[in-house]
């Protein structure tokens, strides 16, 4: 393992396994601000923060206060013909429910408001323990539902969706920005500093702090250890294969994900036959005093274009149509290509995963902006949006292939390079 930056560095006890391609490192200190990387494969192994424990639960508590402010009050205030609509994200969810949209409510709820508070709670709790030095025995439990909920959480999706949302709809009504889209502007911002906090990281700042056991090196050869996927312990993988939990935090642990290529597959043909009515069924209906329409996803591309705001055109498309699509055929292409050999297409590979990873939860834009667009809208017998039957099945396409990218194990593939570390 290399360190990025540092100089001399003191190496403390300890083991990292890297989880795209389970090689076992020794565990150094990390100057802060550096980061450590995996010297096989190059996966980001350790990042050092610069600030405290006590930093960090200042801003998970200042968050708490953000998201309450951004959900609570509201996003926009839109006049049509002297009536105003006082348009929230939580009234948007509430609206869809009434509407019997009750699968879109419930999907964009959750990952909108639900697990994103989830998170903030669990991490604020964690933290504090962490703080004050006692572990509760619940610490374990909570930190596998912070691992759990953590991608799943999509406020910066959620940000993104009421831009657009906004700029479709401000050339048909009066409409002035509230205090709930700066809120969620703010916190856009503050969720993407906390994500570094991973499980992991917290664990580790239990390992510093003398509260947790630290992986030990016993001398065995790495296929006879197994690494946990919650709090990254290294253990032997005898004691694992008794219980099939961790010792240290109790998830469940595998060398190797089971079934993989069964659950894959099954993951991404399920997406794509959903993402055809995705494509093909209306995305939103819009209702107005001149007669109604409806529009495909394509559609709203097409008219975001035409009102002039091409760049937003531009990220529609992309987090629409291209990202869904790259996913599908990414996820696709390292089914297939299991059997390239080679240090260099095995990077290849692991660079691939870490891009489906990361754009796996922007393709749920489109969802955000037809439930938005039914809240800022609101005005029976003027002007109201509808949502269509393609939002829900683009919902479940995002939800698929998400499930598809976490089943799909990258470390099988540097298995070929050395001796394979089979499956439990």
């Amino acid at each position: 393992m290399s360190a990025i930056p540092g100089e001399a560095q003191a190496t403390r006890p300890g083991l990292v396994a890297c989880r795209h391609c389970d090689t076992l490192h020794a565990a150094v200190a990390v100057e802060p601000g550096g980061m450590a990387v995996c010297s096989r494969c190059g996966y980001i192994l350790l990042r050092q923060s610069r600030f405290s424990l006590s930093f960090w639960s200042g801003l998970t508590a200042a968050a708490l206060v953000i998201f309450i402010i951004a959900n609570g009050f509201p996003i926009a205030h839109v006049s049509m013909l002297g009536k105003t609509v006082h348009a929230s994200f939580v009234g948007a969810l509430w609206l869809s429910w009434e509407n019997g949209h009750h699968i879109l409510a419930v999907m964009t709820g959750l990952v909108g408001f639900w697990l994103p508070l989830t998170q903030l709670c669990f991490l604020f709790w964690a933290l504090g323990c962490l703080r004050k030095g006692d572990l509760p025995p619940d610490f374990r439990v909570a930190m596998r539902i912070y691992h759990a909920v953590g991608p799943w959480s999509m406020v910066p999706v959620l940000m993104l969706g009421i831009i657009v949302a906004i700029v479709k709809f401000a050339g048909l009504a009066s409409l002035q920005p509230g205090p709930g889209i700066w809120a969620f502007g703010i916190l856009t911002f503050m969720l993407t500093a906390l994500s570094r906090l991973d499980s992991e990281r917290l664990w580790r700042y239990a390992e510093e702090a003398g509260l947790a056991p630290l992986s030990r090196d016993n001398g065995l050869s790495p296929e006879a250890m197994v690494a946990c996927p919650v709090c990254g312990y290294v253990q032997e993988r005898k004691a694992v294969a008794e219980t099939g939990c961790c010792g240290r935090c109790g998830s469940r642990v595998h060398k190797r994900r089971p079934n993989m290529e069964a659950r894959v597959w099954a993951f991404v043909v399920a997406a794509a036959v959903v993402y055809i009515p995705a494509n093909v069924l209306p995305m939103m209906e819009i209702r107005s005093l001149m007669g109604s329409s409806t529009h495909t996803i394509l559609g709203g591309v097409v008219e975001l274009w035409r009102l002039g705001s091409w760049d937003l055109a531009l990220i529609v498309f992309a987090a629409s149509v291209v990202v869904p699509i790259t996913k599908l055929v990414a996820l696709v292409t390292l089914m297939l290509a299991r059997r390239w050999k080679g240090e260099r297409q095995q990077r290849q590979r692991t660079r691939l995963y870490e891009l489906v990873e990361f754009i796996g939860q922007w393709s749920m834009l489109d969802v955000f902006v037809v439930i938005l667009m039914a809240a800022l809208a609101n005005f029976p017998g003027m002007s109201q949006v509808i949502a269509g039957p393609a939002a829900a099945s683009f919902g479940m396409v995002v939800v698929l292939t998400m499930l598809a990218a976490m089943s799909y194990d990258p470390r099988k593939g540097w298995d070929q390079e050395s001796a394979p570390g089979g499956s439990d």
